[in-house]
């Protein structure tokens, strides 16, 4: 477990002094949790100790949203003139997210079925 979580502050460590380094217009942890995908892709899969780690992490998810919500609540003056603008975000932000899993999921069908029509040709053993 240990090993785990240091595997993800490492990868957002990584993220965050190569966003400093290079002046990317991007959060440090976004491009560690690029630096994370890429290193899973390379190694084709997720190591157990990890998925063991982070299952709980993702099962919890929504609550990382509760301090965003109670600072939208405590600084209400601020958002209050840009409600349309912050919805309009939301609703863009929202629909990409969907089209986005939408797309991977059709994707990885796709390879699913080729792969499965190229092993139907093999008996069972």
């Amino acid at each position: 477990m240990i090993g785990s979580i240091a595997i993800l502050l490492l990868m957002q460590l990584a993220g965050t002094l190569l966003v400093q380094a290079s002046g990317l217009p991007f959060p440090g942890p976004v491009v560690g949790m690029l630096l994370l995908f890429a290193w899973l892709l390379w190694r084709g899969g997720v190591p157990r100790p990890l998925a063991r780690t982070t299952q709980p992490l993702l099962d919890n998810l929504a609550l990382l949203f509760v301090p965003a919500g109670v600072g939208i609540i405590a600084h209400w003056r601020a958002v209050e003139g840009r409600l349309w603008a912050l919805a309009l975000v939301l609703i863009v932000a929202a629909a990409i997210t969907l089209l986005t899993t939408a797309w991977t999921l059709h994707w990885l069908l796709g390879r699913h079925a080729a792969s499965a029509s190229d092993n139907a040709d093999e008996p069972w053993s």
